[in-house]
This record gives structure tokens, C-alpha cells and sequence, in this order.
């Protein structure tokens, strides 16, 4: 097995969806990543945002974020699955090395507080 890595990845969803449109995009590039043998650490859903640039001609968009453990090999899969979605906008993944882990483990652990 080799190292896995901690990811998040942000994701921007078209504004014309409904709420529960939107989880159902957010579950299925979650289980996506399930799949692939990833390990969810955390999931967000920011709500809709007004947008700084339009994109698509919409100024408003659906942010999620997940933040997981991976095989580097998962990321290129499942950035074709974000790429071929219609209903995502925009999409970023970055690997976390290890002081932004710690950081993101501390600003989960105070939200949670």
C-alpha cells in the first residue's frame, strides 16, 4: 500500500439546484472517493455564496468541502469525475502536508467545541 495523503478538495455547484440536489451531488463525489479507498475526514457544506467572477453567467454557487485521506492515484479519477459533472462550476484540490493538517484538525475541533 503506499502513502496516503490528506486532501481537501472545495467544490463549487451551479445555483439552480435544490437543497437536496445539492447533498446529492456532495454524497456522490463522496462515496466516489469512498470507493476508491480514500477515508473522509470531514465534510462541510458553506451554502450558497455570491461568487467574486461569474462563471457560466452565474454569480452565485453551492460551495462544499471535503477533506480526505488518499492514494495520490485517487485524485486524477475523481478530478475526471468533477470535470465531466455539469452541475459542478469550479473545482479545487490540495494536499494538505502535515502543519495545514494540523491546522485544519484544530479549526474542526474548535467548531465542534
Amino acid at each position: 500500500m503506499t502513502q496516503m495523503n490528506q486532501y481537501e478538495t472545495v467544490f463549487i455547484l451551479t445555483p439552480v439546484l435544490s437543497e437536496p440536489q445539492v447533498k446529492e451531488a456532495a454524497d456522490k463525489f463522496k462515496d466516489l472517493l469512498v470507493q476508491s479507498g480514500a477515508e473522509i475526514i470531514n465534510e462541510e457544506s458553506w451554502g450558497l455564496k455570491k461568487l467574486a467572477y461569474s462563471i457560466e453567467k452565474k454569480s452565485s454557487g453551492f460551495y462544499q468541502m471535503i477533506e480526505f485521506k488518499a492514494e495520490p492515484t485517487v485524485i486524477a479519477n475523481f478530478e475526471l469525475q468533477m470535470r465531466r459533472d455539469e452541475r459542478v462550476l469550479r473545482y479545487l484540490t490540495v494536499k494538505n502536508e502535515k502543519y495545514a493538517a494540523a491546522y485544519a484538525e484544530k479549526r474542526r475541533n474548535k467548531k465542534e467545541a
